[in-house]
């Protein structure tokens, strides 16, 4: 069976439903008077993300077979973003979005960890490319999500200090 594809596809279905789903919460926020801060490199994570993805289709052999281990992992790591995603519930956004006035999330992940969508995102990139094999992909991409992270998280904290 070519688990490739099938994975691939499941991924990238996830993350454009996402993108919809985002979009969706952007403009409602932006709406109520909410204000994106650092628009200038959230193309750098579409590139990021696309690139990532694109580098295991073509770099690894559509036959080669899926560590379970690791995809098991995978799997999981899945129910953390949905856990993320509907504790945010309509302040989900893949970009930073804030409105002044509204409260800090602090229930479900983000009792136990500070930017929990960002540590699954982290632990995704790292992970799948290892599902197939493929360590460089795992180690160049984890690279380049770990300075976009920490430049997001910088600007993050900043827009969010006033709330905390």
């Amino acid at each position: 069976m070519m688990w490739l594809p099938i994975v691939l596809g499941l991924v990238v279905s996830q993350r454009l439903g996402e993108l919809w789903l985002a979009h969706g919460n952007t403009k409602r926020l932006v709406a109520e008077g909410a204000v994106e801060i650092g628009a200038g490199h959230y193309p750098l994570f579409v590139i990021l993300h696309a690139a990532w993805l694109s580098a295991l289709a073509i770099l690894t052999p559509w036959t080669e077979s899926p560590n379970p281990w690791l995809l098991a992992i995978y799997v999981v790591l899945q129910f953390g973003r949905v856990w993320v995603i509907a504790t945010l519930g309509r302040f989900w956004t893949t970009r930073i979005i804030t409105l002044a006035g509204a409260p800090l999330v602090r229930s479900g992940p983000f009792r136990v960890i500070r930017h929990p969508n960002y540590w699954v995102a982290s632990l995704e990139i790292a992970i799948l490319p290892l599902v197939f094999g493929q360590v460089w992909i795992a180690v160049v991409f984890t690279a380049l999500n770990a300075m976009l992270i920490a430049w997001r998280v910088r600007l993050e904290d900043r827009a969010l200090a006033d709330r905390a």
